[in-house]
């Protein structure tokens, strides 16, 4: 069984009045051992109360790149159709650059219609654009010059403005729980991101990712990841109720760490937890997981 690798989202409800509590709070992961930060994407307001206010996740890990040394870097997730390949390409493979190559780009092709029709982009397009971006972002990365011909770029003779860091980029990873989300992972992806499964449903999408894989061998190249919901005791925070909290709705040490333990059995080896605290809990949810859950995984 692979070593479990735990990082933490930094998707809170941050202060308007302390523009530096999302910086420390990276500095803070980064000293307790944590793995990597992520930072996900609205662009309207969710609903959920625990999404407040949200950063955008590309500026956000840019300046997590600049006040932290080893801590990697993770869009979970990035809607990719809101993007022109192009754009994506380049910002991504800059945030890889001045990063020193701990950037993950982790993509899914979202969910909330609002936000395409704020954008202009057809929320029906929203599949076939991530596989046209995702391929001509592949060649930007790997070409130069770069030619592509896709339903939505077209790129001739294209030299990107700013090459990667990391020769042929940035692993990419696939968030979805559909085939073609599972597909996608397989044709584009260094890796397949999941949400809140529990063990038994990790063992039966990895299964399904060898039955609509060309070659099943194809399968475990792929790194298995997820984010899972938790809320520490004794802290505030809320859980959308249609999910199941990491250790579970009442979690101690030991119901989370025989999740993180069955999880790693089925095959998972990177977990982002969420921590839905607010803004002055986090630092505290960070520091019970790395005292009373971390030491256990070892």
């Amino acid at each position: 069984m692979s070593p479990l690798h735990l990082g933490v989202s930094l998707q809170q409800r941050w202060s308007p009045d302390d523009a530096s509590a999302a910086l420390r709070a990276a500095r803070h992961a980064e000293d307790l051992g944590f793995d990597h930060a992520a930072a996900g994407q609205r662009l309207l307001e969710s609903g959920y109360s625990v999404d407040g206010y949200l950063s955008d996740p590309l500026v956000l890990l840019s300046a997590l790149a600049g006040a932290t040394t080893r801590l990697r870097l993770l869009t979970s997730v990035l809607v990719a159709p809101y993007f022109p390949a192009v754009l994506l390409a380049n910002q991504a493979a800059t945030l890889d650059f001045v990063s020193g190559g701990r950037f993950t780009l982790c993509v899914a092709v979202g969910w909330k219609a609002d936000d395409f029709d704020a954008i202009g982009v057809p929320f029906r397009e929203r599949g076939a654009r991530t596989d046209d971006s995702l391929a001509a972002i592949k060649a930007l990365w790997t070409q130069r010059p770069a030619d592509f011909d896709g339903p939505f770029t077209t790129l001739r003779d294209a030299h990107l403005g700013m090459p990667p860091g990391t020769p042929g980029g940035p692993p990419v990873w696939v968030g979805g729980h559909s085939d073609a989300a599972l597909r996608r992972a397989l044709r584009f992806g260094d890796g397949w991101y999941a949400s809140s499964l529990t063990a038994d449903e990790l063992t039966g999408m990895r299964s399904r990712l060898r039955e609509v894989a060309a070659d099943p061998g194809d399968a475990d190249r792929l790194t298995i990841a997820s984010v899972q919901f938790l809320s520490p005791p004794g802290l505030p925070g809320e859980v959308p109720s249609e999910r199941r909290p990491l250790g579970g709705r009442k979690p101690s040490a030991a119901s989370v760490v025989d999740d993180l333990g069955r999880l790693a059995e089925a095959g998972l080896t990177v977990c982002t937890l969420w921590l839905p605290s607010m803004e002055g809990q986090v630092e505290k949810a960070m520091d019970w997981i790395a005292a009373e859950v971390m030491p256990q995984l070892t």
